[in-house]
């Protein structure tokens, strides 16, 4: 790859996310509008990296407390506040893990188009406006339960349908549940963590069975991109949504929706 071409995918990759507007989708329009060459295997695993190191960065102090609570709460035999919601970030990370594991073959052989990244940022765009129009937004994080996290979790099972964004669908849910935009985005987040985890792990993986020449200085400078713009995306996104809430989010995915309608048409 060219150099601005790292440069642009591991922004793109940085800055989408975690915002409600599909990942996956923005890093295969390069190739499928500008006709850009595949980025590689190793350029995702450094960019999943950068943005994994990015989420647990930003939210290390929860992260840290989560795990000391879970761990020590589960030694103990009891379930408080903390190690609750761990238990309920395991739970919901489950249907998309088990998901990916059993359609992961199908989804890359026949979802990865562009009228299927057009009609799912335009479909779900749709539902996350829908989400946050009717949400009461009355409840916060020590409201979830499990069944909450077991719901949203199966909604982002959704998001391996490039397209649907892991954090609009997960957001979406969590609206639809009542809870308020911030606790939303803020188990969004926290929710991402193991999925990347595991998504990185995988492709890393396949990466090793692939064997080849590395360019580990594209490598390092796409982990390096995707962690400081996920970091300052996280750190806007959450600064700003109650003021501006989601709409500017579903009037990006209605026109980019049909805009590639337009250029498949």
């Amino acid at each position: 790859m060219e150099l601005w071409h790292i440069i642009v995918l591991a922004v793109i990759q940085g800055l989408t996310e975690f915002l409600p507007i599909s990942s996956s989708a923005h890093l295969i329009l390069p190739s499928q509008v500008f006709g850009w060459p595949d980025q590689g295997l190793a350029f995702d695993v450094a960019v999943h990296v950068g943005t994994l190191a990015a989420v647990v960065w930003y939210f290390r102090s929860e992260v840290g407390r989560l795990t000391v609570a879970w761990a020590g709460d589960t030694v103990r035999g009891r379930v408080g506040q903390d190690s609750g919601l761990a238990w309920a970030v395991i739970a919901g990370t489950v249907p998309a893990g088990l998901a990916g594991l059993l359609l992961n073959d199908f989804i890359e052989t026949s979802l990865r188009s562009g009228l299927v990244i057009a009609v799912s940022t335009i479909g779900f765009g749709l539902v996350l406006w829908w989400s946050d129009a009717i949400g009461r937004r009355n409840r916060d994080l020590p409201a979830l339960t499990m069944k909450d996290a077991v719901i949203i979790g199966v909604a982002q099972a959704l998001a391996l349908i490039p397209g649907t964004s892991r954090s609009g669908i997960t957001i979406t849910a969590a609206l639809f549940l009542g809870f308020g935009r911030e606790a939303a985005a803020r188990f969004s987040f926290l929710l991402s963590i193991p999925l990347i985890l595991a998504a990185g792990l995988l492709k890393s993986l396949e990466l090793v069975e692939q064997g080849g020449a590395t360019d580990w200085a594209a490598i390092a400078l796409g982990a390096a991109l995707s962690f400081v713009s996920a970091v300052v995306c996280i750190h806007l996104f959450l600064k700003f949504l109650e003021q501006l809430g989601l709409m500017p989010f579903v009037i990006y995915r209605l026109v980019l929706g049909l805009l590639l309608l337009v250029m498949l048409w």
